[in-house]
């Protein structure tokens, strides 16, 4: 199953123009008016990460293959959505199918680009989508405690301990708190799983800065308001520029590099976007190395090696014997795979091993 982060926020705050830049694609993204995109477009994004480049570098494989994550660039939301107003109900519709939110908030000012409430203010924003997240999903808990009343009442296990669950986030929405406010176990969350609450899913904000700024971001103050609202929120927020990162995307690398020195930059701001946009979804990478392939495989934090092979096939993963592991900087240090191996710097681990972000593994197995 694809990894898929949605692309959400208030019309006109850059989302499709980052969206383009991320994909390299050419949606709807200069047209100045609300609902310019209607229908998500979907763009599949390669994982920025030097190790891979450093591995493939090493062996010398005939292919390559990176681990990617899926953007989805979802209508812009208005005040009202959660009662079906603009695209409202588009919205939470697509909203749901994703994993993770990257909330894109305005943090610029033109006078050329209209704001949809006359004014650039990121708390106001925020709290614009978030109140109709919260609203959406009120209803929705209300009507599961309805749905499951009468099995409650009968003594269903079930039905009792989702009660339980729905009434703890319930307090939260009704105090205009996302359901992430609620320290839910994991055992808890997949028991109301089936609802696809929009505020337990991890969000991830993007401050759009215009060119001035986005050296020193820190002297935004409209960026500063953000940082400290994702902070409550036990978040990050990230600082990136939608017109130098649209530039940037047009150019060849070298010419890229120098670019990005003319604004103080090391490297495109979406690429940071990515990565943890990616941790965000709670993956880490490992790697398969050969001369034939070089691959990156995504699995979830604190995943076992017998996990891992079965993200390579289900074969691998049923006849499953040993892991052979070589950890990343091993294979740096030692400069190869046989190298760090003939060091003693490769393990053989059972299928309870919990695989480590960087590992290169290789499978050894029997069907």
């Amino acid at each position: 199953m694809a990894l898929q982060c949605g692309i959400v926020g208030l019309p006109n705050v850059g989302k499709s123009t980052i969206f383009n830049a991320l994909t390299k694609s050419h949606a709807a993204a200069s047209a100045n008016f609300p609902f310019c995109t209607i229908d998500p477009n979907v763009g599949i994004v390669k994982i920025p990460d030097p190790r891979f480049d450093k591995i493939c570098a090493l062996v010398e494989p005939k292919s390559a293959v990176e681990t990617t994550i899926e953007f989805v660039d979802i209508a812009g939301l208005v005040k009202g959505a959660s009662k079906g107003e603009g695209l409202g109900n588009a919205f939470l519709n697509h909203i749901r199918q994703v994993e993770a939110i990257l909330h894109v908030v305005r943090c610029f000012e033109d006078d050329n680009v209209i704001h949809v409430t006359g004014a650039v203010n990121p708390k106001d924003d925020l709290e614009t989508i978030e109140l109709e997240l919260i609203l959406a999903d009120l209803e929705q808990v209300e009507k599961k405690l309805n749905s499951i009343a009468r099995f409650v009442k009968s003594g269903d296990k079930l039905a009792i301990q989702q009660k339980e669950i729905l009434e703890k986030v319930k307090s939260a929405l009704d105090n205009s708190q996302p359901a992430t406010t609620v320290k839910l176990s994991d055992d808890e969350k997949s028991l109301i799983k089936e609802l696809s609450l929009l505020t337990l899913k991890p969000v991830l904000f993007a401050g759009n800065l215009n060119e001035s700024e986005i050296s020193k971001p820190e002297n935004s103050r409209h960026f500063k308001t953000l940082q400290e609202l994702a902070l409550k929120r036990n978040t990050i927020a990230i600082p990136i520029c939608g017109k130098i990162e649209e530039e940037i995307c047009q150019l060849e690398p070298k010419e890229e590099l120098e670019f990005l020195a003319e604004f103080g930059l090391t490297e495109p701001g979406l690429n940071r976007v990515i990565r943890e946009a990616y941790k965000l979804l709670g993956y880490i990478t490992f790697f398969t190395a050969g001369v034939q392939e070089v691959r990156a495989w995504n699995v979830i934090k604190g995943s076992n090696a017998q996990e891992a092979a079965g993200k390579i096939h289900t074969d691998i993963s049923r006849g499953f014997i040993r892991a052979e592991v070589t950890a990343y900087d091993d294979l740096i240090q030692y400069g190869g795979l046989k190298e760090a191996q003939n060091s003693g710097k490769m393990r053989l681990e059972g299928k309870e091993y919990i695989v480590n972000d960087g590992d290169i593994m290789y499978f050894r197995f029997n069907v």
